[in-house]
């Protein structure tokens, strides 16, 4: 061809060719010297600008560029896009689909670059370099020996770091391509800096890898789902009239009467599956899921020589050099090493606005993401449609642990009104207010605390019996069964759907070792190597070669993760450490405060010492909870990345472990010091144990440390919803949304014209914030179903306000995902993991924490043992009296009398305080009397008995319960039976055409033998072709 000749070809579709960037001219393809066998349909992939075509042109043709370059041809990009399309924006649905609007786009790779004009020049020639290289599959020349510059003598200043991850991405994007993968570019975006790569997989591509992964896809074939008869049905229609306004307006969530039998997809048996509409046969969470399988598998092995002088070249290429031995970057590498910026499948469309065209994220956020259907159950179904299995699941676990928390709230409202119903009947409480028993306690600290009438608790003991009745009891037992049905409810749920999702056979398969994981075995075999190297100098090459093999198969052992076994050990430790010196801290506040309280003058101040204690330190604990869960979530992320898991699994799961751990002790160590520790050890009048040889242990309330308890729980479940999961949720987002919409006012008062176009999808999807994974979701979910099991013998309402507040954590998390957060790539899962474990834990440790509570926490048993063993009338009076026991006021230590004994108007002989002690008149005074034995007795028989007796119920509700719900076993078994039908039936028709053809041959042959032996002869050709047949079933 001559120099200055135009060759114009056609350009084929699905070529195995990458963009061509070795060019000024912008927007087209570079065709290989071969073209005869390329597919038919358009296979346009566009470098640095977009190539706006016709929607009806099925080709473009191409120009040879070498002539244009020689005929000096220059002409700036726009006038080609604007010659070619006059709305490009509207044709390609504002980033939706490819120029040519037809290609929809399924990815979007996101990544910087610098514009320079010597950049630019540098890059041109450098990318022609590439792509000649890589067509010949050589190694690259190094730049500045093989490239002329164009700016003269002077070399022109170049970033090296950029120049490697701009070489990296033109490889991964090149291997893409000869995946299957069809790309676009586009660095003319509004958001400057910052280019973004289109991915589209066709036809073939999204086949080939749906029978990789085993994707169940619907077939043709539909059978008709069992429906209930007879009284069952009539009573199944009553509840949908009933439910009917309540249900939300979606397609998806409508009942089923048929469903279409699924099956492996496979590309031998295409003709099984519906491929009519062959652009929905794979809706758009599948294909980007397809495409993400793609970007993680494909890898780029490549690193690009420096460009540097003396040492700081050598280091450059010693470094790059152990790239090039790495052999693998998939997108989680160059994600992580920065060469991509970002990496996500686009949203559906805009959810808001005037003429918004359908689509289900606007769907999902007018019935399921609004505050305005928080009483309409979620459409899951169409959730799992867009997001993916995995979080289909959690909303569909959410939902279900709210639905379960309605009886549970009911039940303990009843338990809350029947407390405050008896309260005027509770003889301990009416004896407590009696002044008439004139009952003179203790002092409650050294020296500055006076003696104090009983009857000033009055208020703290008529409360108590609002939550320390019998009925706490029965709702104790009553929780943890209802726990074990939670379980085995969310376990048949969880069938349903997998049934009806088709995930009944799925297995989840080893997922791809994280880029962390493959850096560290990369670290280790160079060490190998280069300790190999230097003891084996003159080693044959033969026997080297076979010690790289050996090098390739390195993985990390327990020897390797020692270091960070030891780190996560003394780090998990310390921060236990951290929570418990904490809590320890706020007991020494409690102690100081309340001593320097009590030195107040005014009768008033004196007594709500304990309230304005108790609910300063409660408030404090609730501040440090708040910010060590920060912290610990970040500590144990870190805990877990110097572990380097091999898996994203193995990762998820370790960090859910930590996390729980460290989140689990913040939360509950200041509850379980109040519920089992606080007044636990204090001592006795004349013999107190004091801390640090000062402070005095604090001592629970006349009425027990129950109230205590309950407003401690209280306040730090309601204040950690309040303010943790809504107001940071509803808070950060809003925030950073304001800060980019200020950076965003900024860039318009610059370029008001560039601004004032309409965005693209993937610019917009761009700003939102990444999706960070449910992990934070369910931990907050988890917390909180501890809050409402494990102590709730001490606040019945619990269950209640946690009600309320999932009622408004759905569609807060709905709102978040559907408009806040970029969309995740759907993730298949059958379902929660890990997380089920931890409910299942928390359900049994529910029954110990509440027998303990219960007995011992509480006055139940101590009223029982006094009721059948010391009460003479078989009542509860003198309860009081026979819990309290006396201390003669002449045997307090030298400075700790109180300095005002005749603060009540007389002078005090004989105080009371609560224990089970022998009086100062017997000949044993102050030891431990047989009524505190025969009480603690007692309360080790009910947690023994209570434990068992609610555990073998959990396990009976758990056995009783069948864990598939005999429908949906009945649904699985016929399709089973199905799919056998149908290939036994294709088997058959397959025998029934072979059979046919053999016939249509054996009468063939037979009019061949009856022809004369001259035509025998003279059609030996065709007589040969008789018994020939193409048998293509």
């Amino acid at each position: 061809m001559e120099k200055d000749e135009i060759h114009l070809r056609r350009l084929p579709a699905a070529a195995p060719w990458g963009p061509h960037t070795g060019s000024e001219f912008h927007g087209v393809d570079f065709l290989p010297e071969d073209l005869n066998e390329a597919p038919e349909e358009t296979g346009m992939r566009v470098n640095k600008k977009y190539s706006c075509l016709p929607a009806e042109e099925k080709g473009i043709h191409i120009i040879n560029i070498r002539a244009i370059e020689d005929i000096g041809y220059d002409q700036h990009e726009s006038t080609l896009l604007n010659s070619l399309s006059k709305n490009p924006d509207a044709d390609c649905k504002y980033g939706l689909y490819f120029r040519d609007g037809k290609r929809k786009v399924d990815y979007i790779l996101v990544y910087h670059y610098k514009k320079s004009s010597a950049g630019k020049t540098l890059t041109r020639r450098v990318h022609h370099n590439d792509s000649s290289a890589r067509s010949t599959k050589q190694d690259q020349p190094l730049p500045g020996k093989g490239v002329q510059l164009e700016m003269g003598e002077s070399e022109p200043h170049v970033d090296y770091h950029e120049d490697d991850k701009r070489f990296r991405r033109e490889e991964y994007e090149g291997n893409l391509v000869e995946a299957g993968l069809e790309l676009e570019r586009d660095e003319d975006t509004k958001i400057h800096g910052i280019g973004f790569v289109k991915i589209h997989a066709p036809w073939n591509v999204l086949c080939r890898e749906a029978e990789f992964l085993k994707l169940k896809m619907p077939t043709k074939k539909m059978y008709q789902i069992n429906q209930t008869h007879g009284l069952l049905k009539k009573i199944n229609s009553v509840i949908q009239k009933i439910t009917e306004p309540i249900q939300p307006k979606v397609a998806e969530h409508k009942p089923q009467t048929v469903k279409r039998l699924s099956y492996p997809f496979s590309r031998e048996k295409q003709h099984l599956f519906d491929l009519s509409d062959r652009d929905s046969f794979f809706d758009s969470k599948t294909r980007s899921t397809i495409v993400y399988e793609i970007l993680k598998r494909t890898t780029c092995t490549k690193a690009k020589y420096s460009m540097g002088k003396g040492e700081g070249r050598k280091k450059e290429t010693t470094l790059l050099n152990k790239r090039r031995k790495c052999g693998k970057y998939g997108i989680t590498s160059l994600l992580a090493n920065g060469v991509y910026s970002a990496a996500y499948p686009l949203h559906d469309g805009d959810y808001e606005g005037e003429n918004v065209e359908p689509n289900d994220r606007k769907l999902l956020c007018e019935e399921w993401a609004s505050y305005g259907v928080f009483y309409k159950y979620q459409p899951i179904d169409l959730v799992r449609k867009y997001f993916g299995e995995k979080i289909g699941l959690y909303f569909a676990w959410l939902g279900v642990y709210t639905q379960m928390l309605i009886p549970a709230s009911i039940v303990g409202i009843i338990v809350f009104l029947y407390g405050c119903a008896t309260v005027d009947e509770n003889i301990p409480s009416m004896e407590m207010c009696d002044q008439r028993n004139n009952i003179t306690m203790c002092p409650l600290c050294d020296r500055t605390c006076s003696y104090w009438k009983m009857s000033s608790a009055c208020a703290t003991a008529r409360a108590s019996h609002l939550f320390d009745n019998p009925a706490t009891v029965f709702f104790s037992v009553f929780m943890a069964l209802w726990a074990a049905t939670f379980m085995e409810h969310w376990k048949r749920k969880q069938m349903r759907l997998n049934y009806r999702w088709d995930l009944t056979g799925f297995e989840e398969e080893e997922d791809h070792p994280r880029a962390e994981y493959e850096a560290k075995v990369l670290e280790k075999s160079l060490r190998k190597e280069h300790k190999h190297k230097e003891k084996h100098r003159y080693f044959p090459e033969e026997t080297a070669n076979k010690w790289r093999k050996r090098t390739d198969k390195e993985k990390l052992t327990w020897k390797d993760r020692f270091p960070a076994y030891l780190t996560n050990f003394v780090g998990i430790i310390f921060m236990v450490g951290l929570t418990f010196a904490i809590v320890f801290g706020v007991i020494i506040y409690r102690i100081s405060t309340a001593a320097a309280l009590a030195i107040s003058s005014t009768p008033s101040g004196r007594s709500s010492v304990r309230v304005t204690v108790t609910a300063t330190a409660v408030i404090i604990n609730l501040v440090v909870i708040i910010i060590l869960d920060e912290v610990y979530g970040c500590i144990a992320r870190w805990l877990t990345q110097i572990e380097v898991p091999k898996t994203d699994k193995n990762f998820e799961e370790r960090l859910i472990f930590k996390a729980f751990l460290l989140k689990f002790v913040n939360a509950y160590t200041p509850i379980f010091y109040v519920a089992f520790f606080k007044g636990r050890f204090v001592g006795r009048p004349g013999d107190y144990v004091y801390i640090f040889h000062s402070f005095r242990m604090e001592e629970c309330a006349p009425g027990g440390c129950l109230m205590e308890l309950c407003i401690q729980l209280s306040i730090i479940m309601l204040g950690k919803q309040l303010i943790q999961n809504n107001l940071f949720e509803i808070g950060i987002p809003k925030m950073k949304k304001f800060i980019r919409y200020m950076k965003l006012k900024r860039r318009r008062s610059l370029d008001h014209e560039e601004h004032m176009k309409k965005k693209q999808r993937y610019e917009v999807d761009y700003n939102l914030e990444p999706f960070a994974g449910l992990t934070p979701e369910y931990m907050e979910m988890i917390i909180q179903f501890g809050f409402v099991t494990l102590f709730v013998a001490s606040f019945p309402l619990a269950p209640l306000f946690a009600l309320l507040n999932n009622i408004i954590e759905i569609r807060l998390d709905a709102k978040k995902f559907v408009t806040e957060l970029r969309r995740p790539v759907a993730v298949r899962a059958k379902d929660i993991g890990i997380w089920y474990n931890i409910l299942r834990g928390i359900g049994k440790l529910a029954v110990i924490i509440n027998a303990f509570v219960i007995s011992f926490t509480s006055d139940f048993i101590p009223r029982l043992v006094y009721l059948y063993m010391y009460s003479e009338n078989g009542t509860m009076h003198g309860f009081v009296n026979h819990t309290l026991s006396s201390f003669n006021v002449s045997d307090f230590q030298a400075g700790t009398a109180p300095n005002d004994p005749m603060d009540l108007g007389y002078e005090v002989q004989i105080c009371r305080y609560k224990d089970y002690r022998e009086p100062p008149w017997s000949e044993n005074k102050y030891d431990i009397s047989k009524d505190f034995w025969a009480v603690l007795a007692a309360r080790l028989a009910f947690v023994i008995v209570f434990q068992n007796l609610v555990m073998f119920m959990s396990d009976f509700v758990d056995w009783i319960i069948p864990d598939i719900p005999k429908d949906i076993s009945q649904q699985i078994h016929k399709e089973k039976v199905l799919m056998v039908e149908v290939f036994m039936r294709e088997e058959q028709g397959k025998l029934q055409m072979l059979e046919t053809w053999k016939d249509k041959d054996k009468k063939k042959g037979e009019n061949c033998n009856n022809h004369s032996p001259r035509l025998s002869r003279s059609h030996s050709g065709s007589l040969s072709s008789c018994h020939s047949y193409p048998l293509d079933v």
